[in-house]
């Protein structure tokens, strides 16, 4: 089966996930916190001026739609739609090969790997003038795409390599031609780790790590989980954040029913402190989870939620 969709309906279906603002309260400049992924795994937040980003034309946003997997209505499915950058038409075979891999990657982490067959994938089928994304090799060279996807954030004063940022705008609107999108992610055509989280998550398709990047993303989106890192701010002194997986306290009552129960992610369960961007004042359920470090399981807190939320949206499991 294969779909073409020519017009943009409901656009905001597409954007699930906005920019997160800075974390512990508002920029005074006009930045906005992006997540970097770097290939050790560690996960750090890095304030990119805000970009102007160009609308793509309507009778631009033309390409196949492609099924990788389809079990149910959009509706009562979880719908994971794949765009792609830097792909000519004679490297749409690689790109979907690379979709695929991202898909197998994810959906061996569990509660994905249990839940797989409530999961609609999608790939959208954005063929590039030029084959390669922007500053790779090397900061300065250009590559004509059609979602100008590159390192270093484009240039945009950040001192972060690995970066890999996309026009979201135009992202979103080719993963609107999907019938559903809960999360867009956008495959780069380098073989260079890298990737960002945001509207619209980013990850190297040609590279074997970066698929961790969307099992993160997706504890973002689906299950509404905190990040559990604790960069780059001090302490923290607020309320109790509403996030199932971080809390102010030290008890960690917030999950008293897994309290030294051992966690799929290794190690056992109590109050770590460091979450949410805070080395102190917060505290997080386990050591190191995959909303921690890449390559991680999710903790039974973040397990927990993740089904949760399948069960809600999807009626064959209430």
């Amino acid at each position: 089966m294969r779909v073409r969709r020519l017009t943009l309906p409901v656009l905001a279906i597409a954007l699930v996930v906005v920019t997160a603002p800075a974390p512990g309260g508002a920029a005074e400049s006009p930045v906005e916190w992006r997540e970097v992924f770097s290939p050790d795994g560690t996960i750090t937040q890095v304030a990119v001026p805000v970009a102007v980003e160009a609308r793509a034309a309507p009778a631009e946003v033309d390409a196949e739609v492609v099924p990788i997997q389809q079990t149910g209505a959009a509706d009562q499915r979880y719908d994971l739609v794949f765009v792609g950058d830097g792909y000519t038409a004679s490297e749409l075979g690689a790109y979907h090969e690379h979709v695929v891999g991202k898909w197998d990657e994810l959906s061996a982490v569990e509660p994905f790997k249990t839940y797989k067959q409530y999961f609609n994938v999608w790939q959208v089928n954005v063929v590039s003038n030029e084959s390669g994304v922007d500053n790779d090799p090397t900061l300065g060279s250009a590559k004509d795409t059609a979602l100008d996807m590159g390192f270093w954030c484009q240039g945009r004063d950040v001192n972060t390599e690995r970066l890999l940022c996309v026009n979201q705008t135009k992202a979103t609107q080719f993963g609107a031609l999907a019938p559903q999108a809960d999360q867009v992610i956008a495959l780069g055509n380098t073989t260079k780790y890298g990737g960002a989280g945001g509207g619209v998550a980013t990850a190297s398709g040609a590279n074997a790590q970066a698929g961790q990047i969307a099992v993160h993303e997706l504890g973002h989106s689906i299950g509404e989980l905190a990040d559990e890192y604790d960069y780059p701010y001090d302490r923290y002194t607020g309320s109790d954040p509403v996030e199932p997986n971080t809390t102010n306290d030290p008890t960690g009552a917030k999950w008293s029913r897994y309290l030294g129960q051992p966690s799929p992610d290794g190690g056992v369960v109590g109050a770590y402190e460091g979450s949410r961007y805070y080395k102190f004042g917060l505290y997080r359920p386990t050591e190191n989870s995959i909303m921690r470090t890449l390559g991680r399981e999710f903790n039974l807190i973040g397990r927990e939620a993740m089904i949760t939320a399948f069960k809600e949206k999807i009626p064959e499991l209430r």
